[in-house]
């Protein structure tokens, strides 16, 4: 099987690059923005789970979006995935933070912890999980799901100001589950049966997409309960999630704050920013105009844009 694009991968101007920043339940806004503008972005997936608002941390021009809405009316399942993804790249971000809250499956990974995982195990199975398809395929290579130089980044930040009696842990693998309601007792065992460090319910879908559309994805796992699994703390509810979430939300802007600010002074390369190099199967000549024109953000660099 042999790629359609060209043996070289073209050239990426990250100094004009703008890190995106995907807040999660408990996190609905970035204050500390300076500059803020509200936009409103059309995408050819539908409409994004909120309007954008970018602005400036530093020297860097910064994008943030809140997933499941400033409101949280999008489920995990609802939640527009392809349209904030192809939203953030229209924006120009090539390098994206997501903050989660997550339970724990492991028992040091206490509450109130933080987690920078290295890899996912996907369980969920309502979602639409490429950007292609309509006549062209594309196969991006997902052995490591997360960048490598952003995760380290943002676990150096993390580990820096992580208070006493809290920890930041480095790797880790995500159990990403479709949701909305929590495990169960045998389900939260599986889980950790298989290694696996906390349990979310959005990121590896996330990740999957910013991969296919070049952008850098790292994740600040913040751990809210340890699932349902440990006999000795009360089963998760939706009140202790709620109280250990808002705990977490400072630091968590925080440790953004001072990440973005050394994302801004080492614009870091990444092996995402060129996913697609060998992975657009389908000849161009052969791929419908309509796909060329939905996709044309992603592929213009390889193909040039379509007419």
């Amino acid at each position: 099987m042999s790629s359609s694009t060209p043996d070289s991968a073209p050239g990426i101007d990250l100094s004009r690059a703008r890190l995106g920043i995907l807040g999660g339940s408990g996190l609905y806004a970035m204050e500390g923005l300076e500059d803020v503008q509200e936009l409103t972005i059309d995408t050819p997936y539908g409409a994004p789970s909120d309007s954008l608002r970018l602005g400036r941390i530093g020297d860097l021009e910064v994008v943030f979006l809140a997933r499941h809405g400033r409101h949280h009316s999008h489920t995990p399942t609802e939640v527009p995935y392809r349209a904030n993804l192809w939203a953030l790249r229209s924006l120009g971000v090539r390098w994206i933070l997501s903050l989660s809250a997550v339970g724990s499956l492991q028992e040091q990974c206490r509450p109130l912890d933080m987690v920078v995982p290295d890899q996912f195990i996907d369980r969920t199975h309502q979602r639409p999980l490429t950007l292609f398809g309509e006549g062209l395929v594309a196969h991006v290579t997902f052995g490591d799901p997360f960048c490598p130089a952003l995760s380290r980044l943002l676990a150096d930040v993390g580990e820096s100001l992580m208070p006493a009696g809290r920890q930041l842990h480095r790797g880790g693998t995500y159990l990403c589950m479709e949701g909305p309601a929590f495990s169960t007792r045998a389900e939260s065992e599986l889980y950790r049966s298989w290694g696996c460090s906390v349990i979310g319910m959005t990121n590896h879908t996330e990740a999957r997409l910013a991969r296919e559309a070049e952008i850098a994805y790292a994740t600040l796992a913040m751990v809210t309960d340890y699932d349902c699994w440990h006999q000795e703390h009360a089963s998760v509810t939706v009140e202790m999630v709620i109280a250990n979430l808002h705990a977490n939300a400072d630091l968590a802007k925080q440790i953004v704050r001072v990440a973005a600010e050394r994302v801004a002074a080492q614009r870091p390369t990444s092996s995402a920013h060129h996913a697609l190099r060998h992975a657009l199967m389908t000849p161009k000549d052969q791929v419908p105009a309509a796909t060329r024109r939905k996709v044309d953000l992603f592929t213009a660099p390889y193909w040039g844009p379509c007419g």
